[in-house]
C-alpha cells in the first residue's frame, strides 16, 4: 500500500510543526495589544486576522508545492497561477474576506525566462478574474541551495466585523454543501508523482490517460471559489444574498484534517452521506499505487474542494447561486452533535 509518508510527506509531523509555528506566532500578538492591527486568535483557522478598527484585515500564505515540478517537466507554466491564487484566496474567503491583493515569491536555482513569463501570465489571468491586484513580488536565484523552483504567495483581504464567518451560528442538522474540484489542486502531488514515476518511469508526464497525458491531467488548474462565494455573502461594503455559517477549504489533510478545524471546537461533527464522485484519475492513482481509500481521502481532495455550512432552508438557494457562478455543488452531509466526522467512501477500493 502506497502512502503519502512514503512519498516524503509526513502529515502528522506537519500538523505538529504547524502547531509549534502558530504557538510562536501567537507569542508576538501581545506586542500589538491595544494598537491598530491587534491580532485575533483563531485556533484552527485558515487565515490570520488583524483588527483594523472598522474592519478586519486578513493575511495568509501558501504555494503551489511540487506541482511546479510537473510544469517544469511539461514546459507548461501558464496554469499554475490559478493554483497559486486558489491556495491563498480560498483560505482567506473562509472567514468571509474579500481578497484585495496577492504578492508572490519565486525562488529558483537560476532564472528561466520561459518559466517566469508563463507563471506570471497565469497569475495575471487568475488574479484579474478574481478582481485581485498583484502589487509586487520577488524573483530570487538561489543556485544549488535549491533542487527546483518554489512558488509561494501571500494574500491580503478585508472583511467587515459584522460579516465575519466564524462558525459561531452553526447548529446540529445544518447542511454541508460540497463545492466540486476540477482536479488535484495543489495537495498530494508528491504521492501522485511517486506512483506515476514507479509505474511509468521518468517520462510519466507523457503517458496517456483517457485521451490526455498524465502531465496534463495533473496540471489541471484549480477551480477558484473566492469570487463565487463573495457573490453569496457580498464583498466589502456589499450586501449579501444568503447567510453562510461556515467554510472549509479542503486542502492538505483532506476531510478528516480540515472539517474538524471548523466544527470540533464548537462541539459538532459531520456525517457526509453523499460526497461527490472522485475524479477518475484519482481512482486510477489509487489502483496504480494500491492506495487505500482512507489514505486517498487524507491525501487528495477526491473531488471535494470546499465545504459550505448553511441552514437547511437556504441550501437550494446556495446551490443555485453557486452554479450561476460556475461552481458545481451538491448537498453532501449534515452537522451532527456527535463530534466525529464521518463519511461514506466512494474511493477505488469501496467501488471494487
Amino acid at each position: 500500500m502506497s502512502t503519502y509518508k512514503e512519498s516524503g510527506v509526513d502529515v502528522e509531523l506537519g500538523d505538529r510543526c504547524s502547531k509549534k509555528a502558530y504557538a510562536a506566532a501567537k507569542a508576538t500578538f501581545a506586542g500589538r495589544k491595544g494598537m491598530i492591527g491587534e491580532p485575533v486568535v483563531q485556533e484552527g483557522g485558515f487565515t490570520g486576522m488583524l483588527d483594523m478598527g472598522d474592519f478586519y484585515m486578513i493575511q495568509n500564505d501558501d504555494g503551489v508545492g511540487t506541482k511546479i515540478e510537473v510544469a517544469e517537466k511539461m514546459r507548461k507554466f501558464d496554469t499554475l497561477g490559478y493554483d497559486l491564487v486558489a491556495m491563498v484566496a480560498d483560505d482567506g474567503i473562509c472567514v468571509g474576506a474579500e481578497i484585495v491583493s496577492i504578492t508572490n515569491t519565486l525562488d529558483t536555482p537560476s532564472l528561466d525566462e520561459e518559466m517566469v513569463e508563463g507563471l506570471m501570465a497565469g497569475l495575471k489571468a487568475a488574479a484579474f478574474e478574481q478582481k485581485i491586484v498583484v502589487p509586487g513580488g520577488e524573483l530570487a536565484e538561489l543556485g544549488d541551495a535549491l533542487n527546483g523552483a518554489v512558488w509561494n504567495a501571500t494574500a491580503v483581504g478585508i472583511v467587515e466585523k459584522n460579516k465575519v464567518i466564524d462558525g459561531s451560528d452553526i447548529k446540529a442538522n445544518d447542511v454541508v454543501i460540497t463545492l466540486r474540484s476540477d482536479g488535484i489542486r495543489s495537495n498530494g502531488l508528491s504521492l501522485a508523482r511517486m506512483i506515476l514515476k514507479e509505474k511509468f518511469g521518468d517520462d510519466w508526464v507523457n503517458e496517456d490517460f483517457d485521451g490526455r497525458s498524465w502531465g496534463e491531467v495533473i496540471l489541471t488548474p484549480s477551480k477558484i471559489y473566492h469570487r463565487a462565494i463573495l457573490s453569496l455573502i457580498g464583498g466589502y461594503k456589499e450586501k449579501g444574498k444568503v447567510k453562510i455559517k461556515g467554510l472549509v477549504h479542503n486542502t492538505g489533510g483532506g476531510i478528516l484534517g480540515n472539517v474538524p478545524r471548523l466544527l470540533q471546537s464548537r462541539g459538532f461533527g459531520a456525517n457526509f452521506h453523499d460526497l461527490p464522485e472522485p475524479h477518475e484519475f484519482m481512482l486510477k492513482l489509487q489502483e496504480l499505487g494500491n492506495v487505500e481509500d482512507d489514505e486517498a481521502y487524507k491525501t487528495w481532495n477526491m473531488g471535494a474542494g470546499m465545504f459550505v455550512v448553511v441552514d437547511a432552508k437556504n441550501a437550494d438557494q446556495v446551490l443555485d447561486l453557486l452554479r450561476e457562478g460556475g461552481v458545481d455543488a451538491q448537498v453532501s452531509g449534515t452537522v451532527t452533535l456527535d463530534p466525529d466526522v464521518k463519511f461514506t467512501s466512494k474511493g477505488y477500493f469501496t467501488k471494487k
